[in-house]
């Protein structure tokens, strides 16, 4: 079956390498990880240092100061709707349950300002300044107010205040979420791991480019050859 045994041999050393070396990238020699837990820890820490929008969202809450609003939202189980009125309350807002959906009143930019506050608090790691504070898990604290944001942006859409909504959406995508979902990683610049990063890439391309390199021997030692079909007229 063996037509050109030097590409062959070539193609045959050249997946094998790939797999050891496949095989070394999922032993724990990264910092005790294995190379695919390291770069995800790695890309996850420079994205959040690329992630920090939060001071700038504080000066633009200022804007809504006194700007008062009345809304009823719906925030789902029993413990969650607890905890959106807790740190809906907690915060300086009037909260009444009517039936399964809570009534909130209260300022605008208070609003903002506190969850952009116990957002930055969590994008710093400071998980148990929440939990004093709320006495509820840090994680559950900024879940409850990414739902009672959710919802409170699907009110402002009913009540057709798009500026309102468009300023709600805008906490939850650049501080609410940035400061659940990277809590517990420290954030990190580009710059400061360029060298990492270059080789992390660089490698990339290489091993991709090796595997296609094996493949192709491998069909060269067997013969096997990819040719363009005959154009039939019809």
């Amino acid at each position: 079956m063996i037509r050109n045994k030097k590409t062959f041999g070539l193609g045959l050393v050249l997946t094998v390498s790939f797999f050891v070396v496949l095989w070394i990238m999922f032993l724990p020699y990264f910092g005790g990880e294995n190379a695919f837990h390291a770069a995800d820890r790695l890309f996850n820490t420079i994205s959040k240092g690329s992630s920090y929008y939060i001071p700038d969202l504080m000066e633009k809450a200022k804007e809504w100061d006194g700007k008062t609003f009345e809304i009823k939202i719906s925030v789902g189980p029993d413990k969650l709707r607890d905890n959106v009125a807790k740190i809906l309350m907690t915060n300086g807002a009037m909260v009444a349950q009517e039936g399964q959906a809570l009534k909130v009143q209260g300022d605008l930019g208070s609003l903002f300002k506190a969850a952009l506050k116990d957002s930055d608090i969590m994008y710093h790691n400071r998980g148990e300044e929440i939990r004093s504070r709320y006495g509820i898990p840090e994680k559950e604290a900024l879940f409850a107010w990414w739902n009672a944001l959710k919802a409170t942006d699907k009110a402002f859409k009913e009540q057709k205040k798009f500026t309102e909504s468009k300023a709600v959406a805008e906490v939850i995508a650049r501080a609410v979420e940035v400061g659940y979902n990277y809590y517990g990683i420290a954030p990190e610049k580009a710059a400061a791991r360029a060298g990492i990063l270059a080789f992390a890439l660089v490698f990339y391309v290489v091993y991709t480019m090796w595997w296609g390199f094996a493949i192709m021997y491998l069909c060269d030692g067997l013969g096997l050859e990819m040719k363009k079909g005959a154009k039939k007229e019809v």
